[in-house]
């Protein structure tokens, strides 16, 4: 510990956090505190502690989580980075608008906005200047594809994504209009059968007629819904291939509620002060994700859980890498991105 200045008790603060999340496996503060290092004598003291460290101005996502964010997508840039978006409940009336990257059937926390409200989507602009928050962080000469579903099919935001060199695909409504030359169709009037994709290449969609864009429409048999989707990519295969990660960011949520640290049942009312837990929620989230990454590429999944076959996510699988270091009195190993390529390449 380095109590020498406010930022090196805010740092602390910040680790007992994490440290709290991942031991109680919630984010309400009295259940951290019990499971945090006894920096504080009194729990109810820690309680006090996280409280004034959530209300702190000087606590900010370009200080204690920008870092990190640039070190996953450094350690990703060698493969396409795919970017997802989408937004969920947490805390007490408030909705978070998250932008994640896909990694091994996870979705890695990298920026996100909180407001206040319980249902609906985010308005466009919002979408733009989350992307534009994220688009310095990307490593020169990267490939990025951005997926979203049906909220994120904003002519503004496809041109934003577009003029960043980024490719995109993503969900839109079955009444879309669709411009080729000077006939205007819907996405509804495509004459598709079950188990059968059309496409149409330099279309333009909407009132405003933007693109050109590539229009690919989509019904698989064992799925009532049609897929209708929006892309700046030329092969519809690709594009599919792509938007069929976007799911991965339900994951990300599940995790943080249900299956792990139940951001949705934090006290918390105020969107500061949520973005702020959700720092700690995050980083704890990146971090066991590395365990269990490490389980998978040192073959220690093998020992946690199963020899031939792993069922369990990498989040799980963390966990339990944790559980095992804390019994057998293991140094734990502490890293808030994935293993370097070489070590993917070794495990291959």
């Amino acid at each position: 510990m380095r109590p020498n200045s406010h930022a090196d008790k805010h740092l602390n603060t910040l680790t007992a956090l994490i440290c709290g999340i991942v031991g109680a496996q919630h984010t309400q503060l009295p259940k951290i505190a019990a499971q945090t290092p006894a920096f504080d004598a009194k729990p109810a003291s820690r309680v006090q502690r996280f409280t004034r460290w959530l209300e702190h101005d000087h606590v900010t996502y370009e200080t204690y989580y920008l870092a990190f964010a640039q070190a996953v997508l450094e350690a990703l840039a060698h493969l396409p980075l795919v970017l997802v978006m989408d937004g969920s409940t947490v805390g007490r009336g408030c909705l978070a608008l998250m932008l994640s990257v896909v990694y091994k059937g996870r979705a890695l926390p990298l920026a996100w906005v909180v407001v206040r409200g319980t249902k609906g989507h985010f308005p466009q602009a919002s979408h733009c200047a989350l992307v534009a928050q994220l688009q310095p962080l990307i490593p020169v000469g990267a490939t990025v594809i951005f997926v979203g579903d049906g909220e994120f099919d904003g002519t503004d935001l496809q041109a934003t994504i577009h003029g960043y060199g980024w490719q995109y695909v993503c969900r839109t409504a079955v009444n879309t209009l669709l411009w080729t030359g000077t006939t205007c169709i819907q996405f509804g009037d495509l004459p598709l059968s079950a188990d059968e994709a059309l496409y149409l290449l330099d279309v333009r969609m909407t009132a405003a007629r933007y693109g050109p864009i590539m229009a690919l429409a989509v019904w698989e048999a064992d799925h009532q819904a049609r897929l209708y989707l929006v892309s700046n990519l030329s092969d519809p295969s690709r594009a599919l291939d792509y938007y069929r990660q976007r799911f991965r960011i339900e994951t990300f949520f599940s995790d943080q509620k249900s299956r792990g640290f139940h951001i949705d049942k934090s006290h918390l009312s105020d969107p500061q002060r949520l973005s702020r837990l959700l720092m700690a929620a995050c980083l704890a989230y990146l971090w066991i994700v590395y365990l269990g990454a490490l389980a998978l590429d040192t073959g220690m999944v093998a020992y946690l859980h199963r020899k031939r076959r792993c069922d369990l996510s990498l989040f799980q699988l963390g966990l339990r890498y944790l559980d095992h270091c804390l019994n057998e009195d293991l140094p734990i190993p502490v890293a808030f991105s994935p293993p370097s390529p070489p070590l993917h390449r070794a495990a291959a």
